[in-house]
């Protein structure tokens, strides 16, 4: 069923809402794996370009590699920002359809060796993906808000007695 199509919930049958719901869920965990692999690609360049700015210190220290930094540049900070929780997908989606897509996003500007691209080439890499991982959290957005909906309508119908539990039940 198609996620992006929701006009009138009412109308559609219980079963269809279960199916919408899921869809738009699976949807946004695919999404959601996206977006993370798109703030982890720009904030590994950021760290190159910031490793790029910082003079070596006087007494000779070496630079630190990239590679050494992963775990701290790819750490989530906690949020300022309180949302409702939502439940997270842990892995890779159920196609390789979004690591393709991110993948295509970085161009000519691979992370095995940042050190041979131009700083401007970074930036640029930077920017597409910051303008692609905006448009995916719309898209994101857009389907929390679907499957949300979905949510709402299912718990309308058993709490107003349009559904019973026991026909669901039953079903199984």
């Amino acid at each position: 069923m198609d996620v992006s199509a929701v006009d009138g919930l009412a109308g559609l049958a219980l079963e269809e809402l279960r199916v919408l719901r899921r869809d738009a869920l699976e949807q946004e965990a695919d999404l959601s794996y996206l977006r993370r692999l798109l703030h982890g690609r720009m904030d590994i360049l950021r760290a190159e370009l910031q490793r790029r700015e910082i003079p070596l210190a006087a007494a000779g220290e070496a630079p630190c590699a990239l590679l050494d930094r992963l775990p701290a540049i790819l750490a989530d900070a906690p949020s300022a920002t309180r949302r409702p929780a939502r439940h997270v997908t842990l892995g890779p989606p159920r196609g390789e359809r979004y690591r393709r897509e991110a993948d295509a996003l970085m161009g000519d500007v691979q992370l095995a060796d940042l050190s041979a691209h131009a700083t401007a080439d970074l930036l640029a890499a930077i920017e597409r993906l910051d303008v692609h991982q905006r448009e995916v959290s719309g898209r994101r957005h857009a389907l929390q808000r679907t499957a949300d909906d979905c949510g709402a309508e299912i718990t309308r119908r058993y709490r107003e007695g349009e559904a019973r539990v026991d026909d669901l039940l039953s079903e199984r």
